[in-house]
């Protein structure tokens, strides 16, 4: 109980002052959307650049970890890519954008800052490690699938474009790699530039998750119950059971073990919703597991924080 206090409830309460602002039109939804921008295209891109120039690479990659997370990850995509079609009928390029939920985890705006309050901020190194690679990986299986499912001429070898635009037009991708050459590289970043960008990421945080909370306001649940909870199920208990007996067998640390294993038990991130909308389908199954996902992590964040190491 005390964790759920001092841990969980001040990142909701957080994202509850958004989502009530804009219920009661105190906060447009356009400022919404100009927030989030700002967090998700410069204050969080910012933050990775920052944690990533700064890892012990060879240390903080840990590949029992990083292995046990993804295995969940695609586990979770499998099942709810299946179930999708086979248990609900569902058409293909519906079960894939489905499966894209059960696939994507909100490791920065909810797993961030839960591990940083759980465990501290020098805890947050095997985070970064994972979301170092999250992006590429996600998107890559979500596009390849979706190009297969739509029969799109080329198959596969088609889909290749279309995966490199989509990961490496993405702002957070963009502040990875840069934190990797700056980290690669030995370069020296002046302290004038590096307290600049450490303002950035002070406000990074919170900003997100005051304007994460006023866009899952859009996404009221609207039918398709049984899918719906069928997906979420599939991110918020496969997949960290997955990843939490994977790294018991692999011996993984106790410190990453605790970042894989709440990393995957975070709702599916906006970016779930967003890929649904790019191809058009599973809109509304998509939007409204994002939306009951997130309100349910106070739950399975509670449970792996009491029964981790």
């Amino acid at each position: 109980m005390q964790a759920l206090l001092d841990v969980i409830l001040p990142v909701f309460l957080v994202m509850g002052f958004g989502y009530a602002a804009v219920w009661r039109g105190w906060f447009k939804d356009e400022w919404v959307e100009g927030l989030m921008r700002f967090t998700q295209n410069f204050a969080i891109p910012c933050l990775l650049f920052r944690n990533i120039a700064g890892m012990d690479l060879g240390q903080d990659f840990d590949l029992a970890m990083l292995t046990s997370f993804y295995a969940g990850a695609f586990g979770g995509f499998l099942a709810a890519l299946l179930g999708a079609r086979l248990i609900f009928g569902r058409p293909w390029p519906d079960a894939v954008a489905i499966g894209f939920v059960g696939l994507f985890s909100n490791s920065v705006l909810l797993g961030l800052p839960i591990m940083e309050r759980a465990y501290g901020a020098g805890a947050l190194a095997p985070n970064y490690s994972i979301i170092a690679l999250h992006a590429p990986f996600c998107y890559a299986i979500g596009i390849t699938a979706m190009e297969l499912a739509r029969g799109a001429g080329g198959g596969a070898r088609a889909a290749v474009p279309r995966i490199l635009r989509a990961v490496f037009r993405n702002a957070l991708v963009i502040g990875i790699l840069l934190g990797f050459a700056v980290n690669l590289g030995g370069v020296a970043v002046p302290g004038v530039l590096t307290d600049a960008v450490d303002m950035m990421t002070r406000a990074a945080l919170p900003a997100a998750l005051f304007g994460l909370g006023g866009t899952l306001y859009r996404y009221r649940p609207e039918g398709d119950m049984r899918t719906i909870l069928y997906v979420v199920g599939c991110s918020l208990v496969l997949h960290p059971a997955i990843t939490w007996g994977l790294a018991t067998a692999l011996g993984v640390g106790t410190g990453a073990l605790r970042s894989a294993v709440l990393t995957a038990a975070m709702a599916p991130g906006v970016n779930a919703y967003v890929f649904a909308n790019m191809y058009g389908v599973a809109r509304r199954v998509a939007a409204s597991a994002v939306l009951i996902a997130t309100g349910l992590t106070v739950l399975t964040a509670w449970f792996w924080i009491s029964v981790l190491p």
